[in-house]
């Protein structure tokens, strides 16, 4: 008798241990708490993606005490968690994140049944988008892809008057090119420096005979710009911030998860996917990359003093190159891989593409600017360089454009100078831009072939930005510079 209660006992915590098991293999399917991206697991209490925990856990290490720009309700959002420090704490101590929660094994029984509770809602939920999604037909977007002034993940309308050729005030738009996705108005809080307080220096001339500025050619003599050492290192100083409030993953979030390679099966599972699936997966995921890209350029200095036809110009024919800049923070040169939908990926994950030797450039663009071991500074002017070119075709204020070009590549050089950077490094920065140009024309050659297969995929399930930004309409008016 004894023994039968024993195996009964026995019995009823092995299945306990599978429940457990079952559930805690499946907490990904839950969202993050505090910002909505892919969650990894509960840490410190709450279901969260490795991001937030890492900075939950940079927090409390250092006994930070963040402050907030605006008025202490930033949204916190997978595309904009890392703008507020102050906003992305509360809300992790307002969801329960503590050193001191209970590990998940245990979990009172209440606390197990109310997470597996969570865990099948949103496997029924799961099911019935799988349901209703007709067989062939590329999955639905969640959410629509645009830009705002007070976040990256909700369309708004202000622009939709250049759909009709007025401007929201009813004023005719300065330009021929419009924009319905691009939200350019201005960021609250774009630099936080004081440029008023630094004190005047002595002006160096740097006009094309001086021979600091051997890489620009320049249209005219006027264009060449005199500027002291006090301007560029406030320039510099402004663009690297925007740069770090501007990118999806800290650096050390993404060393940290270089580990989390695709399994076998998971490389399998990509491969499987139909061929429109993982295209239209591949522009989501660009389209998230050059939101945090169009707000990056909101916040450098001068850009916001250029005319909206420039603006657009300048963020349609080079968003996806900064894109491919940014993607060296992401690679993991050791193992060839970039980290994609959650984990770190390798060229054979994004085979169904149809694209290999496009995939292979553009791993081997990153392995290549990953070798030189670029500084966050450093990644932030060459991209502020590679987006504010001046050549670009469609400009109307092309020396005002190259003006601030100019300064901002004085900017690097100094920041690279005073990081001791080896001779010639600036030579080689500025030759990876016509292989960044050369990319994303096979971008949009691939691009075009696969429209002309698949035009209703495109047309009903591809992101509105990233149509805007690689559209017909845009090849036609606006050609990709050489």
């Amino acid at each position: 008798m004894a023994s039968s209660k024993h195996a009964t006992a026995e019995g009823g915590r092995d299945v306990m241990r599978l429940k457990l098991g079952a559930v805690s293999s499946q907490i990904e399917i839950i969202p993050c708490k505090i910002c909505g991206d892919k969650s990894s697991g509960i840490h410190y209490g709450v279901i969260t993606c490795e991001g937030c925990k890492g900075f939950f856990r940079r927090s409390q290490q250092s006994n930070a005490a963040y402050s907030c720009p605006r008025q202490k309700n930033c949204l916190i959002d997978r595309t904009s968690r890392n703008r507020c420090q102050h906003c992305r704490l509360q809300k992790c101590l307002a969801v329960g994140m503590s050193r001191d929660a209970v590990k998940f094994g245990r979990m009172s029984k209440k606390q197990r049944d109310s997470l597996y509770a969570e865990v099948q809602k949103h496997r029924l939920q799961q099911q019935q988008r799988d349901h209703q999604q007709q067989p062939g037909e590329a999955e639905p977007l969640t959410p629509t892809y645009g830009l705002t002034t007070n976040g990256l993940t909700e369309l708004h309308d202000d622009l939709s008057g250049y759909m009709n050729g007025h401007t929201p005030d009813g004023t005719k738009p300065d330009s021929g090119v419009s924009s319905f996705y691009l939200d350019i108005q201005p960021s609250p809080d774009q630099s936080g420096l004081d440029i008023n307080g630094i004190k005047p220096e002595p002006i160096c001339d740097f006009t094309p005979g001086s021979g600091f500025f051997p890489y620009c050619s320049f249209t005219n003599g006027e264009t060449s710009p005199t500027v002291s050492m006090a301007e560029l290192e406030h320039l510099a100083q402004n663009i690297s911030k925007s740069h770090m409030e501007t990118c999806q993953y800290l650096r050390e979030e993404l060393q940290q998860m270089t580990w989390q390679a695709f399994l076998q099966e998971e490389v399998e599972s990509y491969q499987n996917k139909p061929r429109e699936v993982m295209w239209q997966l591949c522009a989501i995921k660009i389209t998230e990359a050059i939101q945090y890209v169009v707000e990056f350029a909101k916040r450098i200095d001068g850009f916001m003093e250029l005319c909206q036809n420039d603006q657009i110009v300048l963020l349609k024919a080079g968003s996806l190159e900064v894109v491919f800049v940014r993607m060296c923070r992401a690679f993991d040169p050791q193992n060839n891989t970039v980290y994609f939908d959650g984990k770190y990926a390798g060229t054979d994950v994004f085979k169904s593409l149809g694209c290999d030797d496009l995939i292979s450039s553009v791993f081997e663009f990153g392995k290549n600017l990953c070798s030189m071991h670029l500084s966050e500074d450093e990644i932030a002017l060459f991209s502020a360089f590679v987006l504010m070119s001046a050549d670009r075709s469609w400009l109307q204020e092309k020396v005002k454009v190259e003006k601030l070009q100019q300064k901002i590549q004085l900017a690097l050089q100094h920041v690279l100078q005073k990081n001791h950077r080896e001779d010639g490094i600036l030579t080689k920065l500025i030759c990876k831009v016509s292989t960044l140009r050369a990319l994303c024309s096979r971008h949009t050659e691939k691009l075009t072939a696969f429209k002309a297969i698949y035009p209703d995929i495109v047309r009903a399930h591809f992101p509105p930005l990233y149509k805007e930004l690689f559209g017909s309409d845009f090849e036609q008016s606006m050609p990709v510079d050489g």
